[in-house]
């Protein structure tokens, strides 16, 4: 698709320029794409043509369409393509640390850590903002967990282990020899 004509209907020449300079280099394909979409719209191509001929959707289009119309073409690399990895080594080796430490160690009241609690004292640290479900995945992929350890076998007798149940018969009002039935009111 050779521009047949001169004007430009959205670009600045410096613009124009940055973007053919760019498409030069080794790019993504959908860097590459989003950057033939601003050209092409600028040359006047339709959506349909554009996206006929790029083979992306209309969607695609408009929204590049729309950056390269507001003056915003130069920010065709500012959404990064793919899903992008937030944690790094640092962030890891820290989870690691604070799982293993107590929160009352940094100030919090509570005596657990919860994925919630642990993404939002890392968003603050580091300034990486991670769900608190994907916390919980990455504390399994390392073989770490928030939750308490799990109780080895259920006990009757009252421990000084926290960690086991204590198990009791609770009294039966048929046991008791008590005939009585409880009446309740409701609406009283």
């Amino acid at each position: 698709m050779e521009n047949t004509k001169n004007i430009s209907k959205y670009l600045t020449p410096f613009q124009r320029k940055l973007l053919e300079k760019n498409l030069q280099t080794n790019l993504h394909p959908k860097y590459r794409c989003r950057i033939q979409i601003m050209l092409l719209a600028d040359m006047g191509y339709t959506k349909a043509q554009i996206s006929k001929t790029l083979g992306c959707t209309q969607e695609t289009t408009r929204y590049w369409i729309a950056q390269a119309r507001s003056g915003q073409a130069h920010n065709w690399d500012d959404c990064p393509v793919g899903r992008p990895k937030v944690t790094s080594e640092e962030y890891l080796e820290r989870l690691k640390e604070l799982v293993s430490n107590s929160p009352r160690d940094y100030g919090y009241s509570f005596e657990r850590w919860t994925g919630q609690w642990l993404s939002k004292h890392l968003n603050k640290e580091l300034g990486i903002e991670v769900t608190a479900r994907h916390v919980n995945r990455l504390l399994k992929q390392m073989g770490l967990s928030t939750r308490s350890k799990s109780v080895k076998g259920l006990t009757t007798d009252n421990s000084k282990d926290n960690s086991s149940l204590l198990l009791q018969e609770l009294p039966s009002i048929c046991a008791s020899g008590s005939n009585q039935m409880w009446q309740l009111n409701f609406f009283g």
